[in-house]
């Protein structure tokens, strides 16, 4: 099958390097509102939402099924219409739901509102991006490409969690412990509102600053629907894809679980919310670095090779804190495990989409391919949150976790074989 491309038309460096940073603002920011702040201050958000972790769990499940069904719909667009104003109308549309959230909606009203984050981070936003990386990367950076884009990202995410701490700080100078649920709710809610404000002017700067790349398309205005259905049948028919879908999957799993780093130190190591918080923001400043390493050394080797690799790490990290040898005396080890599953699980937000230049997937149905890869790979955001809502809600301390973390080892197994399979298959197209 074959897919028309338009006219290239080459960036200078100097824009190519404002592409990247927009990318970079636009791809963390879109997702700061539903999970980064909910992931960094979870004790927080559980208390001045009244919600357990089961109905926390069953929001971010709902998040998952709409965006599973804007994953599919979405994908196509991507290969149609220009990334700058796919990315800036969602943003907008983020950013307003996050003025509601501002308003402390009831949790009828919070289900509803991770319903449309569903939407609103996915549909128009989620294929754009990764298209839009990979075009910057060509065919001989995706591993630079992508390790900028997440480095970055983790890099965008440090700094929201910071502010967000910062807020606290300068509002409660005593300490979270003192303060009264009142006042915990007024400080967040200014956390929110700033987040929200940030969003909308990211938005705004990819409309004016954002350069679109004519080579980011095998893109054509016209493209029909029938077309579009070509093009679904013709990924289908690609293997990376269906092994990049498991891989994915796997991966996410894993990071969906980084929800519960803030809230384990909170629980079991017995930190405070403002300390718990530094935890979570501090291992999105890990992922910066992280994400820029492995992207190079993906580019150097293979980007399977080190997925494999990383699968191995998490399984490792998974299994030291589902021993239950991490007590609160423990400090150096629970410091070096969570260390280890974030090395693994955040080197994967670098190596996965990487992955598609290595299996020999079309340009020109890059945003079909990532929407069929999606719509398996991130539904963990559909059962993950209500999963360890349960085991944690269910088996209160150390116990929970401990569930949590041998059901991550084990995903990891599955990762570790199918990664092993796209390495064997890819190298062994290349060899022949």
């Amino acid at each position: 099958m074959t897919f028309t491309l338009n006219r290239i038309h080459i960036l200078s460096k100097g824009q190519k390097l404002i592409n990247i940073i927009l990318l970079i603002l636009a791809g963390e920011a879109n997702f700061i509102l539903p999970f980064v702040l909910a992931r960094i201050f979870r004790p927080t958000v559980l208390d001045v939402f009244e919600l357990t972790n089961l109905e926390l769990g069953a929001c971010f499940s709902i998040y998952g099924i709409v965006a599973f069904v804007s994953y599919l719909i979405g994908g196509s667009l991507a290969d149609k219409y220009q990334p700058r104003y796919l990315m800036a109308i969602s943003l907008l549309l983020t950013s307003l739901g996050g003025i509601y959230m501002s308003t402390y909606p009831s949790y009828l009203g919070l289900s509803i509102l991770y319903g449309y984050w569903g939407f609103t981070t996915i549909f128009l936003f989620w294929a754009a991006m990764i298209k839009a990386t990979r075009v910057w990367g060509g065919t001989s950076r995706q591993g630079l490409a992508f390790g900028l884009l997440d480095g970055g990202r983790g890099l965008v995410s440090f700094a929201f969690g910071w502010l967000g701490i910062l807020i606290f700080s300068i509002l409660f100078i005593d300490g979270t412990e003192t303060a009264s649920l009142l006042e915990r709710k007024s400080a967040y809610q200014y956390v929110v509102i700033i987040t929200s404000i940030i969003v909308a002017l990211i938005a705004i700067l990819l409309i004016i600053i954002l350069k679109d790349n004519d080579s980011d398309t095998a893109r054509s205005p016209k493209i029909s629907n029938r077309q579009i259905l070509k093009n679904y049948i013709a990924v289908l028919k690609i293997p990376s894809v269906w092994l990049l879908m498991v891989i994915i999957l796997c991966a996410y799993t894993g990071y969906k679980i980084t929800d519960i780093y803030s809230q384990y130190a909170n629980e079991v190591m017995g930190y405070s919310e403002t300390e718990s918080a530094a935890i979570g923001s501090n291992l999105l400043g890990i992922r910066i670095i992280i994400g820029i390493i492995i992207g190079l050394l993906a580019d150097k080797t293979r980007s399977s090779f080190m997925m494999i690799i990383s699968f191995a790490i998490t399984i490792l990290g998974a299994l030291i804190f589902a021993s239950g040898q991490i007590e609160p005396q423990t400090t150096l080890l629970f410091g070096f495990t969570i260390i280890t599953v974030a090395t693994g699980v955040y080197a994967f937000r670098t190596l996965y989409f990487s992955a598609i230049q290595e299996g020999k997937i079309p340009m020109a149905v890059t945003g079909t391919a990532v929407g069929l890869m999606s719509i398996v790979g991130f539904t963990p955001d559909i059962f993950m949150g209500p999963i360890m809502g349960i085991l944690i809600d269910n088996s209160p301390g150390e116990l929970g976790f401990q569930k949590v973390f041998l059901m991550l080892s084990i995903f990891a197994l599955i990762g570790f074989i199918a990664s092993y399979a796209f390495h064997y298959i890819n190298t062994k197209k290349v060899s022949s």
